[in-house]
């Protein structure tokens, strides 16, 4: 970078105190004064780091390394984009120290450019700079990102070599980096090395057999440890949950001496990354219970967990609470609740959400895209998408899925093949599979079954089993036998354990009357030993969970609630309801099939939400299967006669039943 680019600049930007005077001379500038100006005034401003740097060419303090090294640093803030004059500020640094090398390596880091870290390295080496201990744990970091076992072991030789390997940051370091190769013996070697393990080390090492799944080695080596703080009693929670034992991560949890708000988001988090959603919430009014106040990040974990089981109260609480405790509402914490409201069937106040944030980020704009496209709000998610253009940020690929999603929800054709032409052609970003599989899925709904199947033989990359699979799903619906035959055997082969894939071909053989077929695909299961997904339907009732599924008897209102289903059915068919028993999946008479439709999950909630519920009162349901045909005609027919709004989400959108009408227009 030349002097004469730099001296240019301008210092307007700058105080008085912090520029020389007219009557004084530049040279007064201390090393000091010139590190606290670039450590203070230049950290949030590339306009200031610019003038300082002028400042320092000026004042000849480019020759002291600490300060080169410094302005690297500067240059490198990710914030900044600027990583390009870090690396022009290196290459005119005169025989660079350590810690300028040092630098430079983390700079690579900081802006997601692993591999050049690596290189750098090796280009201190060619220049024999000795590294000391800051060198390496960038350098091992890297290679755990880049997933470069060779490399890794070469810096961890190299740190042998100096003498390195007792530093705890870099053990630490190095641990993790081994855990994340699935080499645990060498990790261990590593941990058990001359030198002192902190408890840095000790986490690291307990949460690597966590993570590769050697719980009872974690616990083992949990029990050696004397001097058990609460980060290492975390760290046994997450892995707990993380493998679905949430009885000892509760264990666990219930044992500590002492709890902080990371224990709170551990077994809050563990039970969201299991599956265990309700079980999170039930923590959550324990913390409540116990007079904690939650922070950001617990607020986050659990509103997560409101989404998953559409439990709206809870989240609303959690709306309300934050903006009674006046809790900045960032890009993390906004795009939670965005995603919350729209999940629990109110898009609404999601949008309410989106509007108000003052700081938003791709992911936020991304998510309020998906929640339109789920609600079946194409033009609106339409709208968003031109909007984020218009603001100058650039869509990633889960804009483009969520984008692809609205049209498929609405059966815009055109207008879903023009965004997956657009990615290349405008923004460069070249499709991936889950974005053929969208618009293969969009021609599917609306019947284009050979033009879905010539896309998916035009792909660039082998597809996979979603593809497939929503080719399948529209053979299904549009009772194309001979195309589900042939797609259902490609998913068999690719996803053997999966009885979804079954079902749906199960459902194409019994819609078309083929109960030998239907037979056969039940045979293949048996033989290979599938096991069918019970369907299940959750509703959220004053404040608790309530989970409802086909022949389970638990429940203690079970009687009441069939009883109320019972009525509803005799109320239904003097409406003229008669039950859609094409889908039924037995060769049984059609009192039967009609028996067997009318006990499905989401249809005993809606006695349950009816039965528990004041008049008028919106009902809220979760299922983790498709709506059924039936299932969606008797719902419409329900809210008509009880004059409910039903909200039902189901494995693929939102369904919203109001006046005998369903908002996605029967087109799902």
């Amino acid at each position: 970078m030349s002097t004469a680019t730099t001296t240019e600049l301008s210092y307007h930007h700058l105080t008085p105190k912090d520029l020389p005077t007219e009557n004084s001379p530049t040279s007064k500038f201390s090393q000091k004064t010139i590190l606290n100006l670039l450590n203070t005034k230049c950290t949030t401003s590339l306009q200031h780091l610019k003038q300082a740097h002028s400042l320092i060419l000026k004042t000849s303090h480019f020759k002291d390394h600490y300060i080169a090294g410094s302005l690297v640093k500067c240059y490198a803030n990710p914030h900044f984009d600027s990583l390009d004059c870090s690396t022009q500020v290196f290459n005119h640094v005169k025989n660079p120290n350590v810690f300028v090398w040092n630098t430079m390596i983390k700079a690579f880091l900081d802006n997601n450019q692993p591999c050049n870290a690596i290189s750098f390295y090796y280009k201190m080496v060619v220049s024999n700079s000795k590294a000391n201990k800051y060198t390496y744990p960038p350098l091992l970091k890297a290679c755990t990102q880049l997933q470069a076992v060779e490399e890794g072991v070469q810096v961890h030789a190299q740190l042998v070599k100096h003498g390195l390997r007792g530093d705890r940051h870099i053990k630490s370091t190095g641990i993790q980096m081994y855990v994340s190769f699935g080499r645990l013996l060498d990790a261990r070697n590593l941990f058990d090395e001359s030198g002192e393990s902190d408890v840095v080390c000790w986490n690291a090492m307990i949460d690597g057999y966590m993570k590769c799944g050697n719980v009872e080695a974690a616990k083992r080596l949990f029990g050696h440890m004397t001097d058990k703080n609460i980060g290492t009693w975390n760290t046994m929670i997450s892995g707990f949950a993380r493998h679905g034992m949430i009885e000892e991560a509760r264990e666990s949890f219930n044992q500590m001496p002492e709890k902080d708000d990371i224990s709170w988001s551990a077994i809050i988090d563990g039970c969201n990354n299991g599956g265990y959603f309700k079980e999170a919430l039930e923590i959550f009014h324990e913390m409540r219970r116990e007079k904690i106040r939650p922070r950001k990040f617990v607020l986050s974990s659990v509103l997560a967990s409101c989404s998953n089981v559409a439990a709206l109260d809870q989240g609303r609480w959690i709306h309300t609470y934050i903006e009674r405790n006046s809790i900045p509402l960032d890009a993390v914490l906004g795009t939670s609740l965005i995603d919350m409201y729209a999940q629990c069937g109110s898009i609404h106040l999601a949008w309410e959400v989106f509007e108000k944030m003052k700081q938003k980020e791709v992911y936020t704009w991304n998510a309020m895209i998906g929640g339109l496209a789920m609600h079946g709000h194409a033009e609106d998610a339409i709208g968003l998408f031109c909007k984020m253009k218009r603001e100058n940020l650039k869509p990633n690929d889960i804009t483009f899925v969520g984008i692809l999603n609205a049209c498929a929800h609405s059966g815009l054709v055109d207008e879903g093949l023009k965004y997956l032409n657009s990615m290349k052609q405008i923004y460069g970003a070249e499709p991936k599979v889950e974005h053929y599989g969208c618009v293969v899925d969009i021609l599917g709904r609306v019947g284009l079954l050979t033009e879905a199947e010539e896309l998916i033989n035009s792909m660039p990359m082998e597809p996979n089993a979603a593809v497939w699979g929503a080719l399948l799903g529209a053979c299904r619906k549009h009772g194309n036998v001979e195309l589900g035959q042939r797609v259902g055997k490609i998913l068999l082969e690719l996803e053997p354990q999966n009885s979804g894939r079954y079902a749906l071909l199960s459902n194409i053989y019994a819609k078309a009357g083929r109960w030998e077929d239907v037979a056969n695909v039940r045979k293949l299961m048996k033989e290979r030993g599938v096991k069918t997904s019970t369907a299940r339907s959750t509703i959220n009732l004053d404040g608790r969970v309530q989970e409802l599924k086909v022949g389970d008897g638990s429940h203690p209102q079970m009687q009441e609630i069939y009883l109320m289903l019972e009525r509803i059915i005799e109320r239904l068919k003097l409406e003229g309801y008669f039950p859609n028993t094409s889908q039924v999946l037995f060769d049984i008479n059609e009192e039967e099939k009609e028996t067997a439709l009318g006990y499905h999950s989401e249809k005993l909630a809606i006695a349950f939400g009816l039965l528990e519920t004041k008049p008028g009162t919106t009902i809220r349901v979760v299922k983790n299967l498709r709506v059924c045909d039936d299932c969606h005609s008797a719902t419409k027919l329900i809210s008509k006669i009880y004059n409910r709004e039903i909200i039902v989400r189901d494995r693929v959108r939102y369904h919203h039943f109001k006046n005998g009408t369903c908002s996605c227009q029967d087109f799902w």
